[in-house]
């Protein structure tokens, strides 16, 4: 258990480095971002997640690579939308056009505090005021961070003073075998519906059958080229911490997802370009792929998906575990 000052970012705040460690398994996690920045395993010559070696770099190509995004995670459309009869504007950082990942200045980009810390886990803090990149509400947000013998785990909670839309997630970017090219990976996701997007990548609104589709991962099969950035979904609504993915690389490495949340967003790196990253590698096409464990994308424009409301006296708290066997 150690915090160290990795470095600064261009305007000047700081941002410490907590490492921690378990069993096999070690971790660094940034205070910007609460970005987990590095994944080891006892055994494993390359990092499990893709990460970045300058914090300035987590603002620009390494967006969102290991961060917690929010206050809401993923898209919602034309950045707008009504909550309890009045109409809310929020950042337009995605396409000039669409809010992503709660805006410009979201959870990525701010650096949290350390509640607690040790050997195996850290709790990272923040809070966003009223009206923050156009959400309603002050917002208080909690990042438990864990390991505990071959899992890695995410414990996010939040309650809010006023009507709000939450939804945060973990964006890691996993590579099991080293290599920088996730396409022979192989992917079970046991969900049997997605949400098909438009050319904006926004949920059009229909929750379609993944039968007979490229969309089909309710059997352990390679990934391969189809270019993946959507939502699977789970449940319709946070369920008891349950197995809902499996990842296995070619070097027979497999991490299983479990998570409470209603929804899964794969994606498949398609867009990275020219990344550096960690041991001297550059990340691009595919290098790593996310399963971000959220609500679905746009809910608070899609009355027929999960609800996404956070009200006063209530608390958001969903946990996802990474477990991973050799």
């Amino acid at each position: 258990m150690s915090k160290t000052l990795l470095g600064n970012l261009p305007d000047g705040r700081e941002v410490h480095c907590l490492s921690l460690q378990s069993g096999r398994l070690s971790a660094k996690v940034l205070t910007l971002g609460a970005i987990l920045q590095d994944l080891r395993m006892e055994g494993v010559g390359y990092p499990l997640v893709l990460g970045a070696p300058d914090v300035a770099d987590y603002l620009g190509s390494a967006r969102y690579f290991g961060a917690i995004v929010g206050r809401f995670a993923n898209r919602i459309g034309e950045g707008r939308f009504t909550l309890d009869g009045k109409t809310y504007r929020t950042d337009l950082n995605f396409r000039d056009r669409h809010t992503l990942h709660g805006g410009g200045e979201g959870t990525d980009a701010q650096i949290w505090q350390v509640q607690s810390l040790s050997p195996d886990r850290a709790t990272l803090t923040m809070e966003l005021p009223d009206g923050h990149m156009g959400f309603p509400g002050r917002i208080r947000i909690a990042a438990e961070i864990g390991l505990a013998g071959d899992g890695l785990s995410f414990t996010l909670s939040a309650g809010a003073d006023a009507p709000t839309v939450c939804s945060l997630a973990h964006h890691g970017f996993f590579d099991l075998d080293g290599r920088g090219d996730i396409r022979n990976h192989s992917l079970m996701i046991d969900a049997g519906h997605y949400l098909p997007v438009d050319d904006d990548l926004i949920p059009t609104g229909e929750i379609r059958p993944v039968a007979d589709t490229d969309f089909d991962f309710r059997s352990l099969r390679r990934i391969g080229s189809a270019g993946y950035d959507h939502n699977f979904c789970l449940s319709e609504g946070q369920r008891p911490l349950r197995p809902v993915a499996r990842l296995t690389g070619e070097s027979g490495l497999s991490m299983q997802v479990e998570t409470t949340a209603c929804g899964l967003q794969f994606y498949d790196g398609t867009y990275m370009r020219d990344v550096p990253g960690l041991d001297g590698q550059s990340y691009g096409p595919h290098a790593g792929l996310a399963l971000e464990t959220q609500h679905w994308p746009d809910a608070p424009n899609r009355p027929g998906f999960p609800d996404a409301v956070l009200r006063p006296g209530q608390v958001y708290s969903e946990t996802t575990i990474y477990r991973f066997i050799a």
